[in-house]
């Protein structure tokens, strides 16, 4: 029953998806359509969708469960890029793709697909949860990630020892900023006007359907016919959707034994399902801007996008058993 019930849920993120691609193919957008929707979500109804979503859905007295729940995704993600530098070694992965690569095994697409899917699966209620698994990721990718693939330019003269700055617009970028203000609006009980939250509310309700359209015009650019299966892709696959999640499980798993304190079901599903999310769809653009393997982020990306609507419904199964 559960695994139709999530077949069900992932085809409506897969319908929108699909309705973004024919419309791309179709020629129905101009090129610069699909960075300006990627502005738009990121930069304002995220935002506003995060902004109203925390005030509807978090209390005060659930703050500090759920600031300690952060620790959780941050350990999966520390031993994520362990194993992840470990197979770099042991599979002598070239230059151009190490930093991707490491990337795709321990860093998920939370805005584009992640935030999406989690709302058809667990509807409005958990995304107040999602936040949880978002700020990880985001640190994740933002504070640490980008360097890796900064770092292993192959073109980049390896005694050059400048050091790169944190990029502290992106490491704090507007979602999060979203989030830090609802969190000063909630602790000090400020009113929010009905028009206000009524704005905010329609705006913010722009993010999933925008998000999955973006996802669809992504995939129809990139092509579907160039997508390859080489070593290299399958054990990011891999990495992504076996090895991320087992990862977290076992983290959750065993300090929840530790401690003696449970997380909320709800909390634990959403932390799962987002550790299996697609990668990165930023990927190429970093790797472009590090003169690395483009066509291979391409390729993991599109690949993982296809992907995760089979992986999904079997993970949505497997963790209602926990």
């Amino acid at each position: 029953m559960v695994f139709f019930q999530s077949i069900q849920s992932v085809l409506v993120v897969v319908l929108m998806m699909l309705l973004g691609y024919i419309l791309q193919v179709k020629g129905w957008f101009a090129d610069s359509f699909g960075g300006n929707i990627s502005s738009l979500i990121t930069k304002i109804a995220l935002p506003a969708s995060i902004f109203v979503s925390v005030l509807k859905f978090l209390k005060r007295d659930q703050l500090v469960a759920l600031s300690g729940s952060l620790l959780y995704p941050a350990i999966a993600v520390i031993i994520g890029y362990l194993i992840a530098w470990a197979l770099v070694h042991i599979l002598n992965i070239r230059p151009g793709r190490r930093g991707i690569f490491m990337n795709a095994v321990v860093n998920a697409n939370t805005i584009f697909i992640g935030l999406p899917l989690n709302v058809a699966l667990f509807g409005e209620k958990s995304i107040s949860y999602f936040l949880v698994y978002y700020i990880i990721n985001t640190v994740s990718t933002w504070a640490f990630g980008v360097f890796l693939i900064s770092n292993d330019d192959p073109t980049k003269d390896k005694s050059d020892k400048t050091k790169k700055k944190i990029n502290w617009a992106k490491v704090i970028p507007m979602p999060l900023v979203g989030f830090i203000v609802a969190l000063i609006f909630l602790i000090l009980a400020i009113p929010v006007p009905d028009f206000i939250s009524q704005t905010l509310g329609y705006v913010g309700g722009l993010v999933t359907p925008l998000s999955l359209i973006y996802i669809g015009i992504v995939l129809a650019k990139a092509g579907l016919k160039s997508i390859r299966f080489d070593r290299d892709t399958i054990v990011a696959l891999l990495g992504r959707f076996v090895l991320s999640p087992i990862i977290l499980i076992s983290v959750i798993l065993l300090g929840t034994h530790l401690t003696g304190a449970d997380l909320a079901p709800l909390l634990q599903k959403t932390l799962i399902i987002q550790s299996a999310t697609p990668m990165l769809a930023v990927l190429p653009i970093l790797a472009n801007e590090a003169h690395g393997d483009v066509k291979y982020a391409t390729n993991i990306v599109t690949s993982s996008t296809i992907l995760f609507i089979i992986v999904v419904p079997i993970l949505t199964t497997l963790i209602s058993f926990m």
